[in-house]
């Protein structure tokens, strides 16, 4: 599952687009949102790290 810890910050960077689209907002209207989706990603990649090291499971 780790392996398409990427797949994340993709999915909600397209809804995020799908959405600004649907409103008519443009991408430098909606960067802020970007910045969102790369912070929340990068604490779940984190958090993922941090079980893997504390579980000793990393050959996953």
């Amino acid at each position: 599952m780790i392996r398409f810890i990427f797949i994340i910050p993709l999915v909600l960077s397209l809804l995020w687009i799908t959405y600004l689209k649907m409103h008519g907002w443009t991408l430098k209207q909606g960067q802020k949102g970007f910045v969102y989706i790369a912070i929340i990603s990068t604490v779940i990649a984190l958090f993922y790290t941090l079980m893997m090291w504390l579980t000793g499971r990393g050959d996953l």
